[in-house]
């Protein structure tokens, strides 16, 4: 299995919602001279959807090389106004795993492509849990998401840049598009290796797969609760984590580390708590603090351990992201950005949530105790029985394909060129 290294030299600031995040990556877009790669798990035809549209429609016409992947459960309503522009434009469009739709259903729940990244030029990358949807911004009203994403300068941009090109080309190449997958192995072997730097922060860059890193991401969870010192602190929008990372959680408190969950107060989908609230008492009890974020639906997944180690990005704690989705978090080791993190989840522990304690749960009774045993022994197993569901491979496909409209992978403009 190929190990993940610390990169360093690297840059980072903290982008926190939709009013930091997109002027951000559309400014970075408008001034892309080569090559953009997007991927993203929701793209919605609203005012941040189409706002997208047009900068990498512009990134196009200018010259550059455009990518824009996005996954067919996650972004199933796009038009084919929207979709027949880029490609005339010149933006290469794909689709993740996009399959039949029998009776208009679609059945491909699973193994979703869940990461949101974009590398501009091959010299600044984004990462994070942001979609491109308008429910990012406050102005959405009580059901815009509070959400985080990193902009990186320094060699990890490398690092990621290679990451999305091998990932195109495996799309490619499962998806029978054998020509195209052969061009993107030659683009992917003539990118020079590093980049200078430009900071001081080790970084690392790790992803969630159905092959070959299937655990990764978890596994730096653990391995940094085990590490910690002095504290935890986890804001995670879908908690229901393994039985290890409860674990070691719970050993960590005991052991007098303070550990801190920020979690689901007010969710976009009611489960999402109830599901969180069964593990409040096996957690509490070990010593762990639990607040609840309810200004409205906690979507970020990010923590900080210690003084040095925090991470950003699209996985959750729960099963879908650590048994399932395609993910990809960065892991930062460095003392500045970790103060600044943490002081953003400080603030919202303080003037935006509600402490959780045993006092206000209650005793479990009946069936919400049956429930949550259940619950605590369903962590411990479902790592186990998730490994014997079917575990496509990640094809790609025009997004054309959506609507059951063949379409050529590359647009003839851009095959010329």
């Amino acid at each position: 299995m190929e190990q993940r290294r610390w990169i360093p030299g690297n840059d980072f600031t903290l982008l926190e919602n939709g009013e930091e995040f997109f002027p951000r990556v559309f400014a970075c877009i408008a001034n892309a001279r080569r090559e953009v790669i997007v991927e993203t798990f929701i793209l919605f035809e609203d005012k941040v959807g189409l706002q997208l549209h047009e900068a990498l429609i512009a990134a196009a016409r200018r010259g550059a090389q455009v990518d824009i992947t996005i996954d067919d459960w996650g972004s199933p309503d796009l038009s084919e106004r929207f979709l027949s522009s880029l490609r005339e434009a010149g933006v290469r469009v794909h689709s993740f795993n996009p399959g039949p739709r029998p009776f208009g259903l679609r059945p491909h729940l699973l193994r979703r492509m869940h990461r949101k990244i974009v590398v501009v030029d091959r010299q600044v990358a984004f990462v994070g849990g942001i979609n491109y949807s308008a429910d990012h911004l406050k102005d959405f009203g009580p059901e815009a998401k509070q959400d985080y994403a990193v902009e990186i300068h320094g060699p990890l941009v490398a690092e990621i840049h290679r990451f999305t090109h091998a990932a195109l080309a495996e799309g490619l190449r499962y998806a029978g598009h054998r020509r195209q997958w052969w061009r993107w192995r030659k683009q992917f072997r003539a990118a020079p290796d590093e980049l200078p730097p430009a900071g001081s922060a080790e970084a690392m860059f790790v992803v969630r797969d159905n092959r070959r890193h299937m655990d990764d991401i978890e596994r730096h969870y653990r391995i940094a609760i085990r590490s910690a010192r002095k504290r935890i602190v986890i804001a995670n929008a879908y908690f229901f984590p393994g039985y290890r990372v409860i674990k070691e959680l719970k050993r960590a408190a005991k052991r007098g580390v303070d550990v801190r969950l920020i979690l689901q107060g007010e969710p976009d989908m009611p489960f999402v708590k109830t599901a969180a609230s069964m593990l409040y008492h096996y957690l509490l009890r070990a010593g762990v603090k639990i607040y609840e974020y309810c200004e409205r639906p906690l979507h970020g997944k990010v923590a900080v351990m210690d003084d040095e180690w925090c991470t950003v990005g699209s996985s959750n704690l729960d099963p879908m992201s650590l048994s399932f989705n395609l993910e990809a978090n960065v892991i930062i080791r460095d003392r500045a950005f970790n103060a600044t993190l943490s002081a953003n989840l400080e603030k919202l522990m303080c003037h935006a949530c509600s402490e959780v304690t045993e006092k206000t749960l209650g005793e479990l009774q009946g069936w919400d105790r049956v429930r949550s045993i259940l619950a605590y022994h369903f962590t411990r197993y479902y790592p186990r029985w998730a490994q014997w569901l079917p575990r496509h491979v990640p094809r790609l496909l025009p997004a054309a394909a959506m609507a059951g409209k063949p379409m050529p992978l590359f647009s003839p403009a851009r095959e010329k060129a």
